[in-house]
């Protein structure tokens, strides 16, 4: 396990000692803040506050938290003051109520780093230029009827995976369900942002590599970092989180960088020939044509919406799947009641197409009760509000950072029964309910408020669609000498400790895999 520390860097002494006046400064500073705000919360230690006891799986150690001084508390890490929030009422406070107030983010440096300083869709401030990015995302691509358009491609992957997958069946060989999903689910969405798609025959080498560029971001977004709690000294990069961060941007951008070069050698070429335009080709057509006396839409903006597609687009949706596969695993009876459903709605002499998916009620329940148990960012992206804010009888300071722990509130006993148990039954009686809109406060696996995921339709059509292939496809079996693990391994993104290893069993005639 790995803790924030400062230790064990070589500094020069004048450079010590410089630091260790700024940091008493800052602690300083960050004391009397502290001390006007009255929320309750664990005592830390001088300079470092409650740095040292921070746990890496941040979302349970926070639950474990908000049972011993209440559903909102506050730690101080070192200069920065973080609040933690973990009941429905108190997050209908911050999301709806004072939504305005919330709905700026305090950017670490590493997502400073990796999104281009900020200029995505996630980590900018709420303003002019982030309702541009959302309005230029969701227009041209995440709307109902833009998804609509892309089916094809959508189809054509899953279709791609499970010849893959009968493949490995026919051998006896077991596969790993997280990289076969993430594989399909990077080729739809290249598809969408450029047409291009990894080839078959790099199918397992180039989604593995992918998979585990988009898992170390990740990591490096959900871990405690020296130059988030102490600014002055982010230049010196303690942990060198920035300059792990700095490389992997460097393979991504190189990767944005050919593929916007080969895009316009191609548009040149084909200048004057009508064809179907993608959403690479729109944006670049946005920063060439863009009217700067409006908000500007720059060449920094295509890269870094890029990059939130293609993080935020591929690991959690391919998450979702694992987990949803394993904890069905791990209920037999649940595997065989939605194969069941699936045997009815779309027939064994049939494949799975995406209007099949509105009438497979027991495997929305499925999918439901997954993103409540594991949700896919427990404590979604950080707020921070721009005015002090009074939430529950106590004042959040401006500029602090505020999680949410949808993780402790989908298991909270109070709010649901038998929190811990996976039971997609639990939304039969309110099917419309508890849907991804937000308007529940009890069930948030997509957030709330104006900074809810923008990718909320895309996200659910590629699970269910995904998650419905595979069980009408195959019957599902662990290899021999293992055993279910449903461990979670935090990261700004949730995932299973232990990937999910597993033999697909074909269970359909052998010309559906064809």
């Amino acid at each position: 396990m790995e803790y924030p520390t400062l230790l064990n860097f070589p500094l020069l002494p004048c450079a010590a000692a410089a630091a260790v006046i700024a940091i008493i400064a800052i602690y300083c500073a960050a004391l009397r803040r502290s001390r006007r705000s009255d929320l309750p919360g664990p005592i830390g230690l001088p300079i470092v506050g409650n740095l040292p006891f921070l746990h890496p799986e941040l979302h349970s150690y926070f639950a474990r938290l908000a049972a011993a001084h209440g559903p909102i508390f506050r730690l101080r890490l070192g200069s920065k003051l973080a609040v933690v929030v973990s009941s429905p009422a108190l997050a209908r406070e911050i999301l709806r109520d004072n939504d305005a107030v919330f709905a700026n983010r305090d950017v670490p440096a590493a997502a400073r780093v990796i999104a281009y300083g900020g200029a995505d869709i996630v980590w900018s401030g709420n303003g002019p230029t982030w309702r541009m990015l959302r309005r230029v995302c969701v227009s041209q691509l995440l709307s109902p009827s833009s998804l609509d358009s892309y089916y094809h491609l959508r189809r054509r992957e899953l279709r791609s995976a499970i010849r893959h997958l009968y493949d490995a069946a026919v051998a006896g060989e077991s596969v790993g369900v997280g990289t076969e999903m993430f594989v399909a689910v990077m080729n739809t969405v290249t598809g969408m942002l450029w047409g291009g798609t990894v080839g078959e025959e790099e199918r397992s080498g180039l989604g593995k590599e992918f998979r585990e560029l988009v898992g170390q971001i990740t990591a490096l977004l959900g871990r405690p970092n020296v130059s988030d709690f102490f600014p002055a000294l982010r230049r010196l990069d303690l942990q060198r989180v920035d300059g792990k961060m700095r490389v992997m941007l460097e393979k991504f951008d190189g990767i944005f960088a050919r593929i916007i070069e080969k895009k316009r050698r191609l548009e040149k070429n084909d200048e004057g020939n009508l064809k179907e335009e993608d959403f690479l080709g729109y944006m670049l057509r946005m920063e060439e044509e863009g009217d700067q006396k409006k908000e500007p839409f720059t060449m920094t903006h295509v890269k870094a919406l890029l990059m939130d597609m293609v993080v935020g687009g591929t690991d959690t949706s391919s998450n979702t799947v694992e987990f949803a596969l394993a904890e069905m695993m791990n209920r037999p009876e649940i595997i065989k009641r939605a194969q069941e459903e699936l045997d009815q709605v779309v027939g064994k002499d049939n494949v799975v197409e995406e209007s099949h998916l509105s009438k497979l009620h027991y495997l929305n329940m499925v999918i439901k009760e997954v993103l409540r148990l594991h949700p896919s960012l427990p404590l979604l992206v950080p707020h921070c509000p721009s005015s002090s804010c009074a939430i529950g009888g106590y004042t959040v300071p401006q500029g602090s950072r505020v999680f949410i722990n949808i993780w402790a509130i989908h298991r909270d006993p109070t709010l649901w029964e038998d929190p811990l148990e996976f039971r997609p039954e639990r939304f039969d009686e309110a099917e419309g309910k508890w849907d991804y809109a937000g308007n529940d406060f009890s069930y948030l696996p997509f957030g709330s408020g104006r900074r809810k995921c923008a990718g909320i339709t895309m996200g659910e059509r590629m699970v269910a669609y995904s998650l419905a292939s595979l069980l009408h496809s195959f019957d599902w079996k662990l290899p021999a000498g293992t055993k279910h693990d449903l461990t979670e391994k935090f990261g700004i993104v949730l995932k299973k400790a232990k990937p999910l290893v597993a033999i697909p069993v074909p269970r359909l005639s052998q010309e559906f895999y064809s």
